[in-house]
């Protein structure tokens, strides 16, 4: 019989438990359990009103249920005494069609019937900013090109070193740490595991950092393109399949062209047959195609795809091969869902496999230098959220994965935040049109 959490707690000194769920937007809402009440509600779950958070509810729906996943119990090492686990929403007995956590659970499954284990590693990028989140909080870090700066990254140790020392603390095996291409931007690089693993230590990863920077009285954004002259926050998403069955990876070959097997090409030739519709949700705010549409930077490059396209080890692609056995998209950003994101990469990938879908020839070109009356104009990626909104409810391979409760849903919101946005008036707006 497993331990009672009440009793783990109060071996381990943990007088809170944070039963969290994640919705349509990455939002994490939570619950602050006291340890003593905690395994009353490990079966039935922590009790919401599901129409306050990010999902298609209504005030007259019933309760939901976020179920703690109790196999994941990650103390805050910043906040020892509380302990955050993910949770589940279920309704009326049954997990919600929609909710973030549960559609890719969904996926996995098809995967793992398919034979298939899932496997990724994020690349978290964002911005430490000063506490009002309007500058960056470091005044002298202005280099044009202030990629892997030294200087700029011990002067913010404090935050990063704290940081790093709480993945080390958690079992992550952190392996890296770097200033970024933009001034004040940063990324954390910890090991790959199992998609539902890694989804659930990107959620945390961004409210880990959140919270140290506030400590520290800073303020941390994972913000896609917080400033028009400077790089964008990415999320890339390493990925690999392996065998169910003798945990061999799948997607290498020694033979094969740089060393990726066929199922592995076809998973790519997924992933580009339904990169529009994955869009939606690889890049699910107004702000992200700010991002990958953008200018390049003082820095010379915007590091982010602007085309649907894969290669070798060439960041200007999509998706990029930079070993064998693995491949890299590149697609996502710091606003993607950390469990919405491998799900769309999955279920395209799957439909790949499946139907053996040819990815074509690989381009080795910079594509940066391809512009619009190219052979390639007619492979771009969505010029904004209602484009990408639009390829995703027209994507069969996505629609059919995540089912019409899930599209719906997301549909429904995402329009919503599209129709506030083209409400809203800018000043650029009454600069270039007062007077026409």
């Amino acid at each position: 019989m497993a331990t009672p959490l009440k009793d783990m707690a109060e071996e381990k000194g943990i007088k809170y438990f944070l039963i969290s769920f994640t919705d349509l937007f990455g939002v994490q809402r939570s619950k602050l359990v006291p340890a003593a009440a905690v395994d009353g509600m490990t079966a039935t779950g922590a009790g919401f009103a599901g129409f306050a958070a990010w999902l298609d509810l209504s005030p007259a729906d019933t309760d939901m249920f976020a179920v703690p996943d109790t196999g994941t119990i990650i103390p805050l090492p910043w906040k020892p005494e509380v302990a955050w686990m993910p949770a589940d929403p279920v309704m009326s007995g049954r997990p919600l069609s929609h909710a973030p956590r549960n559609v890719l659970k969904r996926m996995i499954a098809a995967a793992a019937d398919m034979g298939f284990d899932f496997k990724t590693g994020v690349e978290c990028e964002y911005f430490l900013l000063d506490a009002s989140g309007n500058a960056l909080s470091d005044p002298h870090d202005t280099q044009s090109k202030p990629c892997y700066d030294q200087q700029a990254l011990l002067r913010r140790y404090d935050v990063i070193a704290e940081i790093g020392d709480a993945m080390q603390t958690l079992g992550w095996r952190p392996y890296q740490s770097d200033h970024e291409d933009a001034n004040g931007q940063f990324e954390m690089n910890w090991e790959y595991d199992h998609a539902l693993i890694t989804a659930d230590r990107h959620a945390f990863f961004k409210f880990m950092v959140r919270s140290i920077a506030e400590k520290h009285g800073l303020r941390a954004t994972f913000m896609p393109k917080p400033f028009a002259h400077l790089t964008g926050n990415g999320c890339h998403v390493h990925a690999s399949l392996w065998s169910g069955k003798d945990g061999t990876n799948l997607f290498e070959d020694a033979g094969g062209d740089l060393g990726l097997s066929r199922l592995a090409y076809h998973f790519i030739g997924g992933l580009m047959r339904s990169a529009r519709g994955l869009t939606a949700l690889s890049n699910p705010a107004v702000n992200s195609y700010k991002r990958i549409n953008a200018p390049h930077t003082a820095s010379g490059a915007t590091w982010s795809p602007n085309t649907i396209s894969y290669s070798g080890n060439n960041r200007t692609h999509m998706i990029r091969i930079p070993d064998p056995g693995r491949i890299e998209l590149r697609l996502g950003d710091g606003a993607a869902n950390p469990y919405l994101l491998p799900a769309g990469m999955l279920a395209a990938g799957l439909d790949g496999i499946a139907n053996e879908r040819d990815p074509g020839t690989r381009l080795d070109i910079n594509m940066y230098e391809v512009d619009d009356r190219s052979e390639y104009a007619d492979r771009k990626l969505p010029m904004n959220l209602l484009d990408a909104l639009r390829a995703l409810k027209d994507c069969p391979v996505l629609t059919a994965a995540f089912g019409p409760d899930f599209i719906a849903a997301y549909d429904k919101l995402k329009m919503t935040e599209w129709n506030a946005y083209a409400r809203h008036l800018t000043d650029w707006e009454r600069q270039n049109t007062l007077d026409c």
